[in-house]
């Protein structure tokens, strides 16, 4: 089997408009049901962030109101104390692409903080997608495409139908009105055709080798999409 590159963030906190901090990080859903998948189909996963910080998972994704009850957040917590993989990431400027079949970036609020305008973030991004390499990307994790730029500022994505957290999505869960801004305003300004699904339901698309999903619902389908390219 071959390795695929987990790029999470590094940010344990998103600023939000009024300068406050919001505590965050990665969301637990979005990094465990794949990395089941992909382990149960016998690959190897690397984990690289901005620095090399071991990634801060987002509290509020152990909770047991968004994970469908006590029984699911503790199935969850314990499937996170086995992903090793996130207590040694390696340094993501120094990540060699050549050497993964795939790529995924789970989502959080922890990318609006520090993916969107990583640029060594957006390069990787742009040579995963120019390789024709499955790349997959899920929730708020779409705001690293930002970051992929070309030198005249066009993004690389535009044109590219997406799936990412939506408005309606971040009406509900309290956060539009404090947000510098929203990913599915910003995805659109770039260019990139954000398709909208129902809030909280699974919705995932494929655009050429680029898989995304709109929100931690759409992690589990997101890696099946992934691991059927990877066939």
């Amino acid at each position: 089997m071959s390795k695929i590159l987990f790029v999470v963030t590094g940010a344990d906190h998103w600023t939000l408009a009024d300068g406050t901090k919001h505590p965050t990080g990665f969301w637990a859903e979005e990094a465990v049901a794949p990395y089941q998948a992909f382990k149960a189909a016998g690959h190897e996963i690397v984990v690289a962030t901005p620095g090399g910080v071991v990634p801060t998972v987002d509290r509020g994704s152990l909770a047991p109101e968004v994970n469908g009850g006590q029984e699911n957040a503790d199935r969850i917590a314990a499937a996170l104390v086995g992903f090793s993989e996130l207590r040694s990431p390696v340094e993501l400027d120094e990540v060699d692409l050549d050497d993964y079949a795939a790529v995924f970036y789970p989502g959080g609020h922890g990318p609006m903080e520090d993916l969107a305008v990583h640029a060594g973030s957006g390069r990787l991004l742009t040579r995963a997608l120019e390789s024709g390499k499955p790349l997959g990307v899920v929730c708020h994790a779409p705001a690293a495409l930002l970051a992929a730029t070309r030198a005249d500022g066009t993004n690389v994505f535009a044109g590219y139908d997406v799936a990412a957290f939506t408005n309606a999505e971040e009406t509900q869960a309290g956060f539009a009105d404090k947000a510098k801004w929203l990913l599915q305003d910003r995805l659109t300004e770039a260019g990139v055709n954000v398709r909208v699904g129902e809030p909280w339901v699974p919705n995932v698309v494929v655009d050429r080798n680029l898989v995304t999903g709109q929100n931690p619902a759409s992690s589990a389908p997101l890696a099946a999409e992934l691991l059927g390219k990877l066939a």
